[in-house]
């Protein structure tokens, strides 16, 4: 079954995996069919296991063996990624702002993270299950009033943004193996 795998904390804070170790390390834990996408902690892959959460585990303890980090990771099905893609609920592209989605380990605490964002007129946030919808102004993806909130101690560890163009890039990989 073919996953897509987004990396939290990968290639920032000093935590630097290049593509090639990142696919050999993920080929010797047996996944097949391994892509990095875009050099930013995104990967497709294909695993024997057929469910979410021994894929995870299974990619949190390559990461871990392989480049000595505490791993933590994303990992959805195509389908699923391309249901956020098209979900994206505000303008997806213009000159002013960037759209975003926020993913979490689990959905109680993106829940939690976006009930405490506090709304205001720089910036769009809208829950929508396993998945965040944040809009903001270009330039401004660490300096918002979401941004900080999500880069705070307590949900660093366990949140991961995407610009919507990355996004669509992954869909596009995840659907047809070919960038």
């Amino acid at each position: 079954m073919r996953w897509v795998v987004l990396l939290r904390g990968v290639n920032v804070n000093g935590v630097t995996i290049k593509s090639a170790p990142l696919s050999a390390a993920l080929g010797r834990a047996g996944f097949t069919g391994v892509r990095s996408v875009l050099a930013s902690g995104n990967v497709t892959l294909v695993a024997p296991a057929q469910d979410r959460e021994t894929v995870k585990g299974q990619v949190e303890e390559a990461l871990r063996d392989a480049f000595g980090y505490d791993a933590w990771v994303v990992v959805l099905t195509p389908d699923r990624l391309a249901e956020i893609a098209a979900g994206y609920p505000f303008v997806r592209h213009d000159d002013v702002d960037h759209p975003y989605c926020v993913f979490a380990s689990d959905q109680g605490q993106l829940a939690e993270l976006v009930a405490s964002h506090t709304a205001n007129e720089q910036e769009s946030v809208a829950l929508a299950g396993d998945v965040a919808y944040w809009r903001c102004p270009q330039g401004s993806s660490t300096d918002t009033p979401f941004a900080k909130l999500a880069a705070a101690r307590r949900w660093k560890p366990v949140v991961t943004t995407r610009n919507l163009r990355t996004v669509d890039k992954l869909v596009a990989v995840s659907s047809d193996g070919r960038s």
